[in-house]
């Protein structure tokens, strides 16, 4: 099949499996999503939305964590692990935040890269579901489905991205990095990809892949 018959029929499933996917993360406001992201390296979402629930009734402002002492910051985000690191990460971006851009959070990439923690994915990630704007976040999931569906065979994930800018149209970055999350995470797995009752099976050229019929 060719790429652009591909990329519509993926387009298309991912639509009937994910309508108007979001993040599954939780959070109600730009700043918050920060944290959340932050709070997810090495951690599931479903434990970050619990903690943030916590976390954000104790400190929910720059301001607030920077008045907030360290030693609380750690054992509010504990559960998420790697917590000394995370709270660490978390003073320094709300101290960037509140002298850099008077508290609010930037929609500029190379603004949001300027937070300690942030990086080109978790910045398209915000940017993409925080403020609207167009951005194709490259996690791992991103990466291996892209790479199965033949969309790149990078593994540098900033010319992964450049490959998916190229094939998806603008309007769709962010609903599709996010589908492409869901999709990795819930059929296209790293180990035991569930080929076989995916959807996408028939036209996949992935080489590996478990037919049908098994």
């Amino acid at each position: 099949m060719k790429t652009d018959r591909l990329i519509h029929r993926v387009l298309d499933v991912f639509d009937e499996l994910y309508p108007g996917a979001g993040l599954a993360l939780n959070f109600s406001n730009p700043f918050e999503l920060v944290v959340a992201v932050l709070l997810s390296a090495r951690c599931t979402d479903e434990r970050v939305n619990m903690v943030t629930h916590d976390l954000f009734k104790h400190v929910a402002t720059p301001v607030e964590f920077l008045d907030a002492d360290i030693g609380a910051i750690e054992q509010l985000v504990r559960p998420t692990g790697f917590y000394r690191n995370k709270a660490k990460l978390l003073m320094g971006c709300c101290e960037v935040l509140h002298k850099r851009f008077h508290d609010e959070v930037p929609e500029a990439m190379e603004d949001l890269m300027q937070l300690p923690g942030i990086g080109r994915k978790s910045a398209n990630m915000i940017r993409g579901n925080a403020f609207g704007l167009p951005g194709i976040a490259v996690d791992t999931h991103v990466q291996r489905v892209s790479f199965r569906l033949g969309f790149s065979k990078h593994k540098d994930p900033i010319k992964i991205e450049k490959d998916l800018g190229k094939l998806i149209p603008e309007n769709r970055w962010t609903v599709f990095s996010n589908q492409a999350i869901l999709f990795g995470r819930e059929i296209c797995m790293s180990r035991k990809p569930r080929c076989s009752s995916c959807a996408l099976n028939e036209i996949c050229p992935f080489e590996s892949k478990t037919p049908r019929n098994e």
